[in-house]
């Protein structure tokens, strides 16, 4: 893998990141979490369509690696929610 395929899988990856944190509505950190979310998205959101039995929707070859684009939304949005419900709340001002 190329540094500039690198580069690409890492803005999908925060796109779908972002994507997953305004579906849920819970958003702390900025462009670097966002990755990190739509990473972690792109783990979570294949093993559940595996275990449901459902198949690949949008998937983007970059440097002959899938990435599941619809899956690691929805895996991202799964992780965020469950974070959202951990933490606790920050007080109204």
């Amino acid at each position: 893998m190329t540094l500039m395929q690198f580069i690409v899988w890492l803005c999908i990856a925060g796109i779908c990141g972002a994507i997953g944190q305004a579906i849920a509505g819970f958003s702390r950190g900025g462009c670097l979490v966002a990755i990190a979310v739509g990473f972690i998205g792109a783990l979570i959101g294949p093993r559940i369509a595996a275990a449901l039995g459902l198949g690949e929707i949008f998937v983007v070859q970059i440097g002959g690696e899938a990435f599941p684009v619809i899956w690691s939304i929805i895996g991202a949005t799964i992780f965020v929610a469950v974070i959202g419900l951990l933490s606790p709340r920050r007080p109204l001002d």
